[in-house]
């Protein structure tokens, strides 16, 4: 799970995510967003708060090139996503871990082959991640349940799974929409622990939540949106 700044890491201190001025909207609804700026500094931690539909899902699909903006500029790792070539994508998302609310497991996979996944696709010999995946699975209580099949699995067992997935890889900035909504306070606080490691290795991280107790016990900088603006 460590990894080794590199003196190009030390010397880029640009902006992972960058908004300046961003309102988005989906077709001719309302603005789910509206004149948002902010930007996330390498190895940062944020949380991302607001009530249900203040747009904090809206948010993050931008930031996981889900959408575009439909004003302003929304740029990933010094790059302006609208002019991101189809073909650069996925070599951009390869740096992004993300943690979805509906978790997004493959149904056929086991639980050991669906955290492993995005080691394989980069094209990891499993004998280099195997130890690493076992681990992690092990860490975030999981460790019984590597053969599993997700159909088998609770809501919070497929949380922590999904978890696993994200952060295999050693992302540069992780993801999180709503991480703990499916565990309860005791595995909120182990995955927390998890986050906070993550980031003291030099990951980046943005976990959107209604957990009021968790932003506390973390003390980490907080982004606040009401009706789509960021208000704090």
């Amino acid at each position: 799970m460590s990894r080794n700044p590199t003196a190009a890491d030390a010397a880029d201190t640009s902006p992972i995510v960058r908004f300046e001025s961003v309102s988005m909207r989906y077709g001719r609804g309302p603005a789910t967003l509206r004149d948002v700026d902010f930007s996330l500094a390498p190895g940062s931690f944020h949380f991302l708060t607001g009530a249900s539909g203040a747009g904090k899902s809206s948010l993050l699909k931008l930031i996981y090139l889900a959408h575009g903006p439909s004003s302003g500029r929304v740029e990933l790792f010094g790059r302006d996503i609208s002019q991101v070539e189809p073909a650069d994508r996925p070599y951009l998302r390869r740096r992004l871990g993300v943690v979805f609310q509906d978790f997004r497991l493959l149904e056929h996979l086991s639980a050991f082959d669906n955290v492993a996944l995005p080691m394989r696709i980069a094209g990891a010999k499993p004998s280099a991640y195997r130890a690493d995946v076992a681990e992690l699975m092990a860490w975030v209580g999981l460790g019984e349940r590597m053969g599993a099949l997700p159909a088998t699995l609770s809501g919070g067992e497929k949380q922590r799974l999904a978890i696993a997935r994200a952060v295999v890889a050693r992302p540069d900035i992780l993801i999180a929409d709503e991480p703990t909504g499916n565990v309860d306070p005791r595995m909120a606080l182990r995955i927390l622990r998890l986050f906070v490691e993550l980031n003291r290795l030099g990951t980046t991280v943005l976990i959107a939540t209604h957990d009021e107790e968790l932003v506390a016990r973390a003390r980490q900088p907080v982004l606040r949106l009401q009706n789509g603006t960021l208000v704090a």
